[in-house]
């Protein structure tokens, strides 16, 4: 069952950056490659760190705190010392607005 959320207006996001939001709670990070938008929780499985503000090159996260890589795709580690991925979610755009399945 699908619970798409309305969590930002597409306008808000610039290519190559992040920006957080908070859907019912949550700590989501969007980001708005060439080919797409993905969101991953916003947390660094690794340490108190929000990925949002961390610097994107590719389809690439660098946290700001360790330097761990995640993949904004799927949330995969791509490069330590984080060892465990974060989650990812679901994103559609409709409208101009930016939809997670929650």
């Amino acid at each position: 069952m699908s619970n798409w959320t309305d969590v930002a207006a597409e306008a808000d996001l610039f290519e190559g950056a992040g920006i957080a939001v908070t859907p019912q709670g949550r700590d989501i990070a969007l980001f708005k490659l060439e080919d797409g938008v993905y969101a991953i929780d916003n947390l660094c499985s690794h340490g108190n760190a929000r990925l949002c503000d961390g610097f994107v090159e590719g389809h690439q996260v660098e946290c700001p705190f360790h330097q761990a890589l995640f993949d904004v795709r799927d949330g995969s580690v791509t490069c330590g010392p984080a060892a465990e991925p974060v989650r990812s979610w679901p994103v559609k755009i409709e409208g101009g607005r930016v939809f997670l399945d929650l």
